[in-house]
């Protein structure tokens, strides 16, 4: 059995069923045609390679995370580009997630842990977003000029340890235009801890009431069946 580290990226298109329900054939055929004049030059010309196609989503492998994130972030450029003389009942959006982890090599397949995560962050991802593993955040953040805003630690179905994710900030996002969006919830009771507040008059203490706070956050995304908010998603 072979292994390898690899960055996976992981990409679906946002709303798919409803837009196929609209226009079954102009769906199909406006994806088709943006996978072969953009998609999939864009991940070539990162150095990447696609290993599996699945109706409106896809996995490529890059042996750079660096390439994989400049790949992701071109995409989604570009799609935007091209969205904005697009009907908004016609646009196609992405949501990109990005890992860097082993993976197994079978032939021009791909599994394991490496890929399942970057599958997962994607669907945490917004639509036109994308979402990175700490892992991926580590490698690129002294190389690339790209902004990171933490998420916290997600837990994710199948996967047994919460992941440290990061939301990629591209140029042009505000603070208020994201924060405006929910945050994306999977189908299993969520939780959110707000911030515990000092009423002991010393400033002192403000350290430990964050600590704390961080430590409820911390074993409550321990519990498989709970879906734990990170704070930086609340809109009070």
């Amino acid at each position: 059995m072979d292994r390898k580290l690899a960055a996976i990226l992981a990409a679906d298109v946002v709303g798919y069923s409803a837009l196929m329900e609209r226009d079954e054939t102009g769906t199909f055929e406006r994806l088709t045609a943006i996978r072969r004049a953009l998609i999939e030059p864009e991940i070539a010309k990162r150095r990447g390679c696609i290993f599996k196609l699945m109706g409106d989503g896809l996995l490529a492998e890059f042996g750079s995370a660096v390439d994989a994130v400049e790949c992701a972030v071109s995409l989604q450029r570009a799609l935007n580009e091209r969205n904005a003389e697009v009907p908004q009942s016609e646009r196609l959006e992405l949501r990109i997630g990005l890992n860097l982890g082993e993976v197994i090599v079978d032939g021009d397949d791909r599994y394991g842990e490496g890929v399942n995560v970057s599958a997962r962050l994607q669907q945490l991802a917004d639509p036109g977003g994308i979402c990175i593993s700490g892992k991926v955040v580590r490698e690129v953040e002294k190389t690339l000029t790209f902004g990171f805003e933490s998420m916290g630690e997600q837990q994710v179905k199948n996967i047994a340890e919460p992941i440290t994710v990061y939301r990629l900030v591209q140029e042009g996002t505000s603070p208020e235009a994201r924060l405006a969006r929910p945050p994306a919830l999977p189908n299993k009771p969520s939780i959110a801890v707000l911030a515990f507040e000092n009423m002991s008059g010393d400033p002192q203490q403000e350290y430990f009431a964050d600590g704390l706070v961080e430590d409820v956050i911390t074993n409550l995304s321990k519990i498989p069946s709970l879906f734990v908010i990170a704070r930086n998603h609340l809109r009070l």
